[in-house]
């Protein structure tokens, strides 16, 4: 199993550093505050016993949310959106006041510690919209004075590895970057996953000529193959069984992922304490008509096996670059893909959920599972090659219940067996793969903040073990992935989006060949 002692980081530092972070958030966020050095579990219990704790009932927080509260696993999501016009903070205080937003319990709730000292979600009767606008008036410094993506990314490099959201307020912020006209969202991903949170963001935010019609989001009704009458029993039979046998192989594979089987060390391979480690980010940048062209160019593709397909194609790329003839050919390279777990809401229903004064239904209903890809040699291999062993991979964990059985596994571990332990494991999954990637249906149509149009939509997280994280989010005819490294590990992050974005253009060409011929 792989251990560097350099990635090590101590608990007594993690811990250090988390506390440290709690109480410069409140000094940030509240001047006048007397009690900031109270700890954020005595905060949270003197909320309870407020006037206005008795007009919502308390809501548990769900196992996988729990996962999210762990100081190992503490994870922020950061929604950076770039605006057309220059910044109005009145138009957004205005907006997110008579919002949908603010009417989700989600981010009108404090976490609290109930009577048997579980965490619990406790709505609050008020919440003051000039503790969760944080202002950046300043242009922020970069080696390039004039290139606004790089000072934002910057920004977010620093919010990676900075202070987490403090207790004393519901766990979400908007900070204003005047300088580069633009707003990153930063909302605990103990709120909800990527999903439930860009459904709550496109009816929230609509478009300035779309107020009375929801903003479309991509489709993400699944499609199921129907068996017809003449295809018999056995077809049933064959799928049946390669169900339970793909489902067996990947738990297992799982399972000792969790405990000691580990990808052999590589130029991006992160580790234990990585997740302290200072951030670089890049942003590399997709159209989804190119995405859609070489998605068609493979019989029943998804823009997911693209994006697998891109994936494998510019790693292999960068370690050439990195190691020339200093891998074997079909290296497996293993990274932690998200699969959510229901069928995307319509913006309808969450309507209807929201009225309801009940966020049950929401939270992190997503999963795990494990993606491998195998590193070729660019120069000769062929572009689409990688897309048709994207498909084959992405078929058969499709085709299993692996996602499923993370889940479950997951909320078992955190129920019977405690936070702790079930952490550890998860963390201990995430030391012995590569990389983290995920893909977020965003609107298909412009969406405005307070009037104000928004020109890109891109998302990322705070860090992880891996030294190499990727999150891609599509948004009305593109499509952005935020790469964030470990910037001791991957110094150039530019160069690796720049590798993605020519994989992707190579498979075009590739595909427009195909076509002609």
């Amino acid at each position: 199993m792989y251990q560097n002692h350099k990635y090590k980081a101590s608990k007594d530092h993690r811990n250090m550093l988390s506390h440290m972070g709690e109480s410069k958030e409140t000094r940030v966020n509240d001047p006048s505050s007397s009690s900031s050095s109270s700890s954020s579990s005595s905060l949270c219990l003197c909320f309870m016993g407020s006037s206005a704790a008795d007009k919502f009932s308390d809501e548990p927080i769900t196992p996988i949310g729990g996962f999210f509260l762990q100081p190992q696993m503490d994870q922020i999501i950061h929604c950076t959106m770039g605006f057309k016009n220059p910044i109005d903070i009145a138009a957004i205080k205005s907006h997110l006041k008579t919002s949908l937003l603010l009417s989700h319990p989600r981010f009108s709730s404090l976490m609290v510690r109930g009577s048997r000292g579980l965490k619990q979600w406790h709505r609050t009767s008020h919440v003051d919209l000039d503790r969760h606008i944080i202002v950046v008036p300043n242009t922020i410094t970069t080696a390039s004075n004039f290139d606004h993506e790089a000072a934002v990314n910057a920004y977010l490099a620093d919010l990676s590895t900075s202070s987490g959201l403090s207790a004393e307020k519901p766990l979400w912020e908007f900070h204003l970057l005047m300088a580069h006209n633009c707003g990153v969202f930063r909302i605990h991903h103990a709120l909800g996953d990527g999903a439930s949170l860009m459904s709550l963001f496109s009816e929230s935010f609509r478009g300035a000529e779309e107020e009375e019609k929801l903003p479309a989001l991509g489709s993400a009704v699944k499609k199921r193959n129907r068996v017809n009458g003449e295809k018999g029993w056995w077809v049933l039979l064959i799928g049946f069984v390669g169900m339970v046998w793909f489902s067996l192989i990947f738990v297992v594979e799982f399972a000792l992922r969790s405990l000691w089987v580990c990808d052999r060390k590589t130029e991006i391979s992160g580790g234990d304490g990585v997740e302290l480690w200072p951030r670089k980010l890049a942003t590399a940048r997709f159209k989804l008509q190119d995405l859609k062209l070489v998605k068609n160019a493979v019989p029943n593709a998804t823009i997911n096996d693209v994006l697998v397909g891109v994936v494998s194609a510019g790693l292999s790329r960068y370690l050439d670059h990195r190691t020339p003839n200093g891998l074997p050919e079909g290296l497996r390279i293993t990274g932690i893909a998200m699969a959510n777990l229901r069928e995307q809401p319509r913006l309808q229903e969450l309507t209807d959920l929201m009225k309801s004064n009940s966020g049950s239904s929401w939270g992190n209903k997503f999963s795990t599972f494990l993606l491998p890809i195998y590193y070729k040699k660019s120069s000769g291999t062929e572009p689409l090659e990688y897309l048709r062993r994207a498909k084959v991979i992405m078929d058969r964990k499709k085709q299993s219940l692996e996602a499923l059985f993370s889940y479950k596994i997951g909320c078992f571990l955190m129920t019977y067996l405690g936070a702790k332990i079930a952490t550890w494991l998860l963390y201990r999954t995430v030391c012995n793969t590569s990389f983290a990637i995920s893909n977020i249906l965003g609107p298909q149509e412009e969406i405005a903040v307070g009037g104000n149009p928004v020109t890109y939509l891109r998302v990322n997280t705070s860090s992880l073990p891996h030294a190499l994280t990727m999150h891609m989010v599509s948004y009305v005819e593109r499509a952005d992935m935020q790469i964030s490294v470990a910037k001791d590990i991957i110094p150039d992050p530019e160069f690796l989006a720049k590798c993605f974005e020519e994989a992707l253009l190579d498979m075009k060409e590739a595909a427009h060949c195909e076509t002609n011929d």
